[in-house]
């Protein structure tokens, strides 16, 4: 088993929007509307979207292939570039998303453990990020690892307002 994350960049932006509707889809389909995920995915995940997401100074994505195979992404977020208002000592992690046939690897753990890192190299104090209320697979991950709730805010797709847990790691 070989396992490599790499930071993506510009040239990946086609592969980025692909694995991006792939794992999103994969994760929350079920419990949307196909209305709703379609005004999601053409909104959230549009290539000039993602351009703009990318070049953005405090934000950074990674690939993690498992056995060379694109397994998932990550992104983080720093200082202005974070999706809420949080104390400059905060890094968030805005997203995490492992492909179907690659859960259950240990690859979220990686990915985060990235993140850990990446903040304690930018001196932060905590780890954030926000999780669907619904989505249990993924609030029983962040708990075993040390993230408790400390907010919420809301998450549109589409029309639906939900609702997402903030989970902040003490680093």
């Amino acid at each position: 088993m070989v396992i490599k994350i790499e930071a993506c960049n510009q040239n990946d932006l086609q592969m980025l929007q692909e694995i991006s509707i792939e794992t999103f889809m994969e994760t929350f389909q079920e419990q949307n509307t196909p209305e709703n995920m379609q005004a999601y995915l053409e909104s959230a995940y549009t290539l000039d979207k993602l351009r703009k997401e990318i070049t953005q100074e405090n934000s950074f994505f990674f690939f993690i292939y498992y056995n060379n195979q694109l397994a998932g992404y990550m992104k983080v977020n720093t200082d202005d570039a974070q999706s809420e208002e949080m104390d400059a000592d905060a890094l968030e992690i805005e997203r995490i998303y492992i492909r179907d046939g690659f859960q259950r690897k240990g690859l979220g753990k990686y990915l985060m453990n990235k993140a850990i890192e990446i903040a304690e190299d930018k001196k932060k104090q905590k780890v954030w990020l926000g999780v669907w209320e619904y989505n249990e697979q993924a609030l029983a991950f962040y708990r075993k690892n040390g993230f408790v709730q400390t907010g919420s805010h809301s998450f549109f797709m589409g029309d639906d307002e939900q609702t997402d847990y903030i989970m902040t790691k003490t680093l």
